[in-house]
């Protein structure tokens, strides 16, 4: 396990540009992401201060990444599954390749967070069945019948967490085949799910196909885990899918903080490298006291 001072989830212009600021500052900085999402499929940027020329939006992310690495930051590209606060370490950070990371600072910098999906009734059960975290709530479910949705390395992530306590385990890839194949004691569901029914809490799924199931819980787990899933983990609430943090770029958490398009603010490179500067030097008052 390998500590570092200051952890940043994703290398677009939000992390890149805390990753600047907190490298300078003579931190141990590592950088992980998988894609920068829409900026690295963006066919040309012509509105940002100082580029002689449009440029395509993965040009400019590369340039970014390739100014936090001459600058000593570690690049990686990986995953983020997890994110947990360790007492005597902060926090920590599980990657799909399989390692761990942990920093006494953590920058949320993973884009917009993932809406929940447009399923009847998952709204309604959050906190009654709907989980957004196998870590936090598999003990909950402990002999029970639990789904997870997703079929990714991060619902596999979930599945594992569940198996050794869960009664029985259904994967419903919502309309998708499996990226991995899941463990042997998985169920399969295909097809799409369509609602959730239930009273106080939830009691059966039902998909496209006409087929009810009685479950206790259901961990959603669709995609890469967002910034958003990676707050929710550690016990923060969103408000309108959005991290909220103050003038600082700071959470309700100590050393935690977020910064472009998860915080809700205009999605914009410019408020997104801005954002990643205030964070940056907030992180830098934080490591110092």
């Amino acid at each position: 396990m390998e500590q570092m001072d200051a952890l940043i989830i994703g290398h677009g212009p939000a992390g890149c540009s805390a990753a600047l600021y907190l490298s300078r500052a003579g931190f141990r900085v590592a950088v992980v992401g998988k894609d920068s999402g829409a900026l690295e499929r963006a066919e040309k940027i012509e509105n940002y201060y100082g580029l002689p020329q449009p440029l395509r939006g993965a040009d400019l992310v590369n340039i970014g990444r390739q100014q936090a690495a001459a600058l000593g930051a570690a690049l990686l590209e990986d995953e983020a599954l997890g994110l947990e606060w360790l007492e005597d370490a902060g926090y920590q950070v599980q990657l799909a390749a399989g390692g761990m990371l942990t920093a006494r600072a953590v920058l949320l910098a993973t884009g917009k967070a993932k809406r929940a999906p447009a399923i009847e009734g998952i709204k309604e059960f959050e906190g009654k069945g709907v989980s957004y975290c196998a870590v936090c709530d598999a003990f909950l479910y402990r002999g029970r019948t639990v789904a997870v949705l997703g079929g990714g390395v991060y619902a596999r992530h979930e599945m594992e967490a569940l198996l050794p306590l869960a009664k029985k385990v259904t994967l419903l890839t919502h309309g998708t085949e499996p990226e991995l194949d899941p463990p042997k004691e998985v169920v399969v569901q295909t097809a799409r799910l369509t609602r959730l029914r239930g009273g106080e809490k939830i009691e059966r799924i039902e998909l496209e196909n006409g087929q009810q199931e009685s479950i206790d819980g259901l961990f959603v787990a669709l995609g890469s885990a967002s910034a958003g899933d990676l707050a929710l983990k550690l016990g923060l609430r969103l408000k309108k899918d959005a991290i909220p943090v103050n003038a600082k770029q700071e959470t309700q958490l100590p050393g935690l903080f977020a910064a472009g398009d998860c915080t809700g603010s205009f999605a914009q490179v410019a408020f997104a490298v801005a954002e990643g500067a205030k964070a940056a030097l907030s992180m830098i008052a934080y490591l110092r006291s």
